[in-house]
């Protein structure tokens, strides 16, 4: 977790600036907190860490320092081993093809589809009474991009089981004027 003036994608300090480029550098995951969005956090972070400055490093709890100790830990190549690497593409997609039975990558979600297509298919989806989950592709440029190439198929929305693609709309629909959707959605063949 980084503790930062501003957000990863509009830091507003130097330091910041700075820490942000060595983690994405060095392809690590991080979550971020804009202390001027909350300035008890921003005064009592300060106490509770015993660490006068912004920004400020926690790796899974525990603070790791702020941007000087991160140059040193950089250059002493023990940086790699502190922070958690963010996942390659092509296991984060397969993480996320699996996370559900039945996964579906749509423009929006179940609440709110953006996109005709992507409304089409939950309305199919919704008469099954099968449990899904959905992924919303517009709030994840990487994935959207990525599962084309990782699925071979290059438009949304994208219908998993168990982590293989059945397809999209135009064969959701064939499926379930066939019959086959039901036992397809429920692991049956």
């Amino acid at each position: 977790m980084l503790f930062m003036k501003g957000t990863p994608q509009e830091p507003r300090c130097g330091f910041s600036k700075q820490m942000v480029e060595i983690l994405h550098k060095h392809n690590i995951q991080f979550s971020s907190f804009d202390i001027f969005s909350d300035e008890e956090v921003r005064q009592g972070l300060k106490t509770y860490s015993n660490w006068p400055t912004y920004p400020q490093l926690y790796v899974s709890g525990e603070l790791i320092g702020g941007l000087d100790i991160i140059k040193e830990l950089e250059a002493s190549e023990e940086l790699d081993t502190i922070c958690p690497k963010a996942p390659k593409l092509e296991e984060r997609l397969k993480v996320l093809t699996n996370k559900a039975s039945v996964m579906l990558f749509m423009k929006g979600n179940k609440q709110e589809a953006k996109c005709g297509f992507s409304k089409q298919i939950l309305e199919i989806l919704n008469t099954t009474g099968v449990e899904y989950e959905t992924f919303d592709i517009l709030e994840d440029e990487e994935v959207r991009q990525g599962l084309k190439a990782y699925s071979n198929w290059p438009t949304y929305p994208q219908l998993y089981v168990k982590g293989e693609l059945v397809g999209g709309l135009d064969i959701v629909k064939e499926l379930k004027e066939n019959g086959e959707l039901l036992p397809i959605l429920r692991g049956e063949n």
